[in-house]
């Protein structure tokens, strides 16, 4: 069995604690979002019982990676630093039974396993804490930018030729 195969419910029952980085390159999902394969992520999951009683772990992410500017395309380095609890079910009954009595939208539930992979709920952790749109606040660069709106001639300029005078 993987160390990074858990049985999450005795994991939340007896407190337990896990650490690690990972290199980007190992993360299949979210290197294909990221520029390069540079980079790593630090992860930390501690699992805990609810003042409810429900088992549940707290997922925390944090790292570079490299993604593209949607504005300019070029690279650039962007920090996660993301947490999240995660409560779990025994089924998907019980998981929308839990959501009902927690009314809470920043906690997430999910079904728990007698044989979960800590690597694709960190995995998912990283891929959530990306931005939707990723971009820098100042582009540093627009010369080519600036060049391509400038040659462009504006879509109305053949109108002008058309009117009658």
């Amino acid at each position: 069995m993987s160390a990074f195969v858990i049985d999450a419910f005795e994991f939340c029952r007896s407190n337990g604690h896990r650490e690690g980085v990972t290199p980007v390159a190992e993360m299949s999902r979210l290197n294909k979002d990221c520029a390069d394969q540079s980079g790593q992520i630090a992860w930390t999951i501690d699992g805990s019982t609810s003042k409810l009683g429900y088992p549940q772990m707290t997922l925390s992410v944090s790292g570079t990676v490299q993604l593209v500017c949607q504005r300019c395309l070029a690279p650039f380095a962007y920090e996660m630093d993301s947490s999240t609890v995660l409560m779990l079910g025994k089924d998907d009954e019980h998981a929308d039974e839990i959501e009902e009595v927690l009314n809470d939208e920043s906690i997430d539930v999910i079904v728990g396993s007698r044989e979960c992979d800590v690597r694709d709920l960190f995995e998912d952790e990283a891929l959530l804490a990306l931005p939707q749109v990723p971009k820098h606040d100042v582009c540093p660069d627009n010369k080519l930018l600036d060049a391509v709106k400038s040659d462009k001639p504006s879509p109305f300029a053949g109108l002008k030729n058309l009117k009658p005078e």
